[in-house]
């Protein structure tokens, strides 16, 4: 047996964390800040652009940001939860984020505003992983799928909720804070993290902790920096030549970090991530069942959002209401599915997968047969039944990929994990978004109704062939594979 099969064992017997679930709740605020940062900024566009000036590009540059900081640092930010401990790494990522939200609240002009919104983003990507290895570190069995099934509709709702909360926040103008309360709210939010995770939260550190191989964090850091900045840029710039180079180029330092990986395994030094998790059939079939089903998550959210906005004339407030039976249906689902998952195991996700599927049929329906003066709540069956098949995903697919690790590699995957939801949500949003806007066709006589419908289906497509690959998954969950 391996080491690393002794080190997984070993807290199957300890005693599980009495404050488990109320320190379960500090790890999903923490996540729900991180997600609410990714979206709420959106609709505040304007009212940013005319606080800070600067023009279009400024504006994109402040929503952009975040999650290009946020995907650059992640697989650094998971194994420093190995080798510093992960509850430090999350009380330090948190009381940092929650100070460069105060940076973005005070900021004056439009370089201090994109210098805060990237300083967000890394420390966010210090916080978020270690979520992941406390989950694991506290919870074992059944319970373990139970914790996982509540980050469902946790990411749900702070989906959804962000262009509702964005919006009501900008109109309601509190004390005269304008578009600065979005940042604001991080504020008490981030020191009530800060302050129930230091009660809270378990120690979590292994007993022999490794070094940071600085080289490879510099090769992953550039890797992903290459991988998701022309996603973020490319639609924007009409994909000029440059982004399918840069695309390129992150395969390239991709392979260089395995290289040098390997090189450091064979040389009996610690690597930034550990190779043994590419080793486990469960942990690379979740990585591709994750990029696709983000790719696809993130993408039909987006394409309906601006939908919503363009061809319907509705707000950021009633387009993100639309999609409030969305976040209902997903907190149901994950409830459901994380309920089952313990016990039934991947044949979860495929249920969840197919009523996703039919939930995004009926939507497709819908806007086949729209009325002549369509509510956000015409789409409630749809958006309900996608989010109901989405909640029951989630519990399946993360208890089975990260109870496939041992403890000496769960910051390893963590970071890959999270980062790969980036890189998936990125391209997605790319993808899907340059194909809504090629088929939408001349902005003078736009063919939005149509153009929806046919990548409603495309997303649809994305989903069935995320059942095909879920099938690589082992059945049930399993902590012993090494």
């Amino acid at each position: 047996m391996s080491v690393a099969a002794e080190e997984t064992r070993a807290p199957e017997t300890a005693p599980a964390h009495r404050l488990r679930w109320a320190a379960l709740a500090v790890l999903l605020i923490a996540e729900i800040m991180d997600l609410l940062d990714g979206t709420i900024v959106n609709v505040a566009g304007p009212s940013i652009r005319e606080g800070v000036g600067g023009g279009l590009s400024t504006l994109q540059w402040v929503m952009a940001a975040y999650s290009l900081a946020l995907a650059v640092g992640l697989m650094i930010g998971g194994r420093l939860g190995d080798i510093l401990g992960r509850k430090r790494m999350f009380i330090i990522g948190a009381a940092g984020f929650t100070a460069a939200s105060a940076l973005c609240a005070i900021a004056q002009g439009p370089a201090t505003l994109i210098g805060a919104r990237l300083l967000q983003g890394l420390l966010g990507a210090i916080m978020i992983p270690q979520g992941m290895g406390l989950i694991r570190h506290m919870f074992k069995g059944k319970e373990l799928a139970a914790a996982f099934g509540v980050f469902g509709p946790a990411m749900g709702l702070a989906a959804m909720a962000g262009p509702l909360l964005g919006g009501w926040l900008v109109d309601a103008d509190l004390f005269g804070t304008g578009w600065r309360a979005i940042f604001l709210i991080n504020l008490p939010l981030g020191l009530a993290v800060i302050l129930a995770g230091l009660k809270l939260l378990p120690e979590a550190k292994l007993p022999d902790s490794p070094r940071l191989d600085v080289l490879g964090a510099i090769l992953a850091s550039a890797g992903a920096f290459l991988a998701v900045y022309p996603l973020v840029q490319g639609r924007e710039e009409d994909w000029p030549a440059w982004t399918w180079i840069s695309l390129a180029a992150s395969v390239v330092v991709f392979a260089l970090l395995a290289l040098h990986q390997r090189h450091r395994v064979t040389k009996g030094r610690d690597p930034l991530i550990e190779p043994g998790i590419f080793r486990s059939r469960a942990f690379v079939s979740g990585v591709l069942v994750t990029t696709v089903f983000f790719g696809a998550m993130i993408g039909v959210m987006l394409v309906f959002n601006l939908f919503a906005q363009m061809s319907l004339g509705f707000d950021a407030f009633d387009a993100g209401l639309s999609l409030a039976p969305w976040s209902l249906g997903t907190a149901l689902g994950a409830i459901a599915g994380g309920g089952l998952a313990a016990k039934v195991g991947r044949p979860v996700l495929h249920v969840g997968l197919l009523v996703m599927i039919g939930g995004m049929l009926l939507l497709w329906n819908t806007l086949g047969n729209l009325p002549a003066d369509p509510s956000p709540w015409t789409f409630a069956l749809g958006t309900g039944v996608s989010g109901i098949g989405m909640g029951m995903v989630f519990a399946p697919l993360f208890s089975i990929v990260l109870n496939a690790v041992g403890d000496r590699e769960i910051g390893s995957a963590s970071g890959v994990l999270t980062s790969i939801q980036q890189f998936g949500g990125a391209a997605g949003a790319a993808g899907i978004g340059t194909l809504f806007f090629e088929l939408i066709g001349p902005m003078d006589t736009p063919s939005y109704v149509p153009a929806v419908r046919d990548t409603m289906l495309v997303c649809a497509a994305l989903l069935g062939l995320v059942f095909l690959l879920g099938f690589l998954l082992p059945r049930k969950a399993r902590a012993d594979v090494h």
